[in-house]
C-alpha cells in the first residue's frame, strides 16, 4: 500500500511551464526597464553578454551531438518504410518552410512598421556589460554539420559491434540534451529578461512588440492553413475525406496545446491515426516517428518570425538567402531534440551563419518561438496523422491488399 505524502509532495514540486516563465521575463524585464538604474541594468546586461558567447560556443557542438546519432540510427534501422518516412517528414518541413516564406513575404510588409523602429534604434544609447568572457566555438556550425553528416554516413555502414563511435555518438547526445535541458532552458527566462530590460532602455521595445503581437496573430492562421493542406494531401493518397480526417485528429491537436510536448501526446495521436483507418502497424511506426522527426509547424514558425525579424531591422529577405536556410532548417529540425524550445536551440546556429542575427536577435527568436511553442506543437502532431495517411497508402494494409481489423478505441 502506497503512501498519498509522496504524491502530494510531487504536486507541491511541480514545475513552473517554461512558456509561464518566459512570459513573465518580458514582463519583468519591460517594467524593470523603467525603473533600474542603468549599473544595475548594467549587471543583467553583463549576465547576457556571458551567456551569449557560451552560446555561440554550445551550438556547433549541438548540432554535432544531435545530427550525427540521427543519421547514424536512420543508417542503422534502414527500410522502405523508414526511409520513406524521413523523407517525407523532410519535404514536408521543407514546404512548410517555403509556405511560410511566400506568405510572410506577401503580408509582413503591410504589417510591420519598419521606420518607427528604425528611428527608435538609431536614438538608443548602447549599455555594455561591465566585462565578458570569450568563448570561441571549436568549429564553424557549417563545419559541425559536414562533420557530422561525414561520421554519421559511414558509422551507419557499421554494425553495432564493429563501431566504437555508435555508443560514444548516443552518450554525446545525451550530454547536449543535458545541456540544454539543464543549463540553457532553465537560464532562458534569465536571459530573455536581460534581453527586454536592455530594449525598454535603449527606446526599442515598443516598436517590437507592436508588431509581434501581429506577427503572431499571422502564424496562428498560417498553422491552420498549413493543415488544412497536409490533410487535403494525405486524404488524397489515402481516398479519405480530409475534413473528416482532421476531425478525427483535433483530440491529439488539443492534447498537444496543453502539454506543449509530442512525446506526451503519442498515445493520443496513435490512437486517433488508427481511428482514421491507417494501418495499425503503420501507425503505431510512423507516429512515434513523426513525433521526434517531424516539425513543420515548427519550421514553419521560424521562418516567419526570422522573416519577421529581418523586416524589423531593415535587412534583406531575398528568396536565395532564404531558400538555402530553409533546405538546412528541415535537415536540422529533423535531428532536433524533444525537449522544450529543443528546435529553436537546434536553429540557432543557422540564424547567425546563414541570415547573420545577433545575439539579441537569437534571443527574440527564443522568446517569439516559446511564446507560441504550444501552438507549434499542435500543428507538428497533428500533421503527423496526415503523414502516416501517406505512409498507410504505399506500406499499408491497401497496398498489400490485405484486410486490416477496425480499429476499437479502448
Amino acid at each position: 500500500m502506497t503512501s498519498s505524502k509522496p504524491t502530494s509532495q510531487a504536486a507541491g514540486r511541480k514545475k513552473i511551464p517554461l512558456l509561464a516563465l518566459i512570459f513573465a521575463a518580458i514582463i519583468l524585464g519591460i517594467g524593470a526597464g523603467y525603473i533600474f538604474p542603468v549599473w544595475l541594468a548594467r549587471i543583467f546586461i553583463t549576465f547576457n553578454a556571458i551567456f551569449s558567447q557560451f552560446l555561440g560556443f554550445i551550438i556547433p557542438l549541438l548540432i554535432l551531438g544531435l545530427v550525427t546519432p540521427a543519421i547514424i540510427e536512420i543508417g542503422n534501422r534502414a527500410g522502405k518504410m523508414l526511409l520513406v518516412t524521413v523523407a517525407l517528414a523532410y519535404v514536408a518541413s521543407v514546404c512548410a518552410g517555403f509556405f511560410s516564406y511566400f506568405t510572410s513575404v506577401t503580408f509582413f510588409p503591410s504589417l510591420i512598421e519598419v521606420d518607427s523602429y528604425i528611428a527608435a534604434s538609431e536614438a538608443a544609447v548602447t549599455l555594455d556589460p561591465f566585462f565578458t568572457i570569450e568563448m570561441a566555438p571549436l568549429m564553424t556550425v557549417t563545419s559541425s554539420l559536414i562533420l557530422a553528416f561525414t561520421v554519421g554516413l559511414c558509422v551507419a555502414r557499421f554494425s553495432p559491434s564493429e563501431s566504437a563511435i555508435r555508443p560514444l555518438a548516443a552518450d554525446f547526445r545525451e550530454i547536449i540534451v543535458r545541456v540544454i535541458s539543464g543549463v540553457i532552458i532553465p537560464l532562458l527566462p534569465l536571459y530573455i529578461f536581460g534581453i527586454f530590460l536592455n530594449m525598454t532602455l535603449t527606446g526599442e521595445t515598443g516598436g517590437i512588440l507592436v508588431n509581434f503581437i501581429k506577427v503572431i496573430g499571422v502564424i496562428f492562421v498560417m498553422h491552420v492553413v498549413l493543415l488544412i493542406i497536409q490533410f487535403i494531401i494525405g486524404a488524397a493518397f489515402d481516398r479519405k475525406n480530409p475534413f473528416r480526417c482532421l476531425a478525427i485528429m483535433l483530440p491529439a491537436y488539443f492534447t498537444a496545446l496543453g502539454t506543449s510536448s509530442s512525446a506526451a501526446t503519442i498515445p493520443v495521436t496513435l490512437r486517433q491515426a488508427k481511428k482514421m483507418g491507417v494501418d495499425p502497424d503503420v501507425a503505431e511506426f510512423t507516429i512515434p516517428l513523426c513525433a521526434t522527426i517531424h516539425l513543420s509547424g515548427s519550421t514553419m514558425k521560424i521562418v516567419a518570425c526570422a522573416l519577421a525579424l529581418t523586416m524589423v531591422h531593415g535587412g534583406s529577405y531575398d528568396f536565395s538567402t532564404y531558400g538555402g536556410f530553409i533546405a538546412m532548417l528541415a535537415i536540422t529540425m529533423v535531428a532536433a531534440p524533444g525537449v522544450p524550445g529543443g528546435a529553436i536551440m537546434a536553429s540557432l546556429g543557422l540564424l547567425s551563419s546563414m541570415l547573420g542575427f545577433t545575439d539579441a536577435e537569437n534571443a527574440l527568436m527564443i522568446a517569439l518561438y516559446i511564446a507560441m511553442d504550444s501552438f507549434g506543437t499542435a500543428c507538428n502532431v497533428t500533421g503527423d496523422g496526415a503523414l502516416s495517411l501517406i505512409i498507410d497508402r504505399f506500406f499499408g494494409h491497401k497496398a498489400s491488399g490485405s484486410p486490416v481489423q477496425p480499429y476499437a478505441a479502448s
